[in-house]
């Protein structure tokens, strides 16, 4: 299994897509076989779901996403799990110990304006749907 966590400092981020970094992980056998940190090569529409499953991510773990990139993350077959806090160590350690819960997103539309990295572009088709942010 190989997981992206989306990672500020030592800790979760609770913006997925805005977070400065991912730390990835391959499990296998109940261990950590892998792990390395890669920095966020940018926020725009559809592209990092893609991109980490370019990586051989089956797994993302976030504070939280929009329902629009969850729905990208099932286009590409990777799993999510929201909802999750804490230091990116402990939570290897629960999902290696297969005791991870996910929850719901720490992060609502337009929560993460401001945050981390700002969107390359914007994806909304017209004006009406700019209430949530970009």
């Amino acid at each position: 299994m190989r997981i992206a966590i989306s990672t500020e400092g030592d800790d979760v981020s609770a913006h997925f897509g805005r977070c400065p970094s991912f730390t990835i992980v391959d499990i296998g056998d109940g261990a950590i076989t892998g792990k390395e940190v890669i920095n966020n090569p940018g926020h725009h529409p559809g592209f990092l779901p893609k991109f980490l499953h370019d990586k051989g991510v089956n797994c993302i773990i976030a504070g939280g996403m929009g329902a629009r990139a969850e729905q990208l993350f099932a286009e590409q077959g990777i799993e999510r799990i929201v909802g999750i806090s804490g230091t990116i160590d402990n939570v290897v350690k629960e999902v290696v110990g297969g005791t991870l819960k996910g929850g719901e997103s720490l992060c609502k539309p337009g929560a993460g304006k401001g945050y981390g990295l700002d969107k390359t572009e914007c994806d909304h088709a017209n004006e009406e749907d700019h209430k949530g942010g970009c």
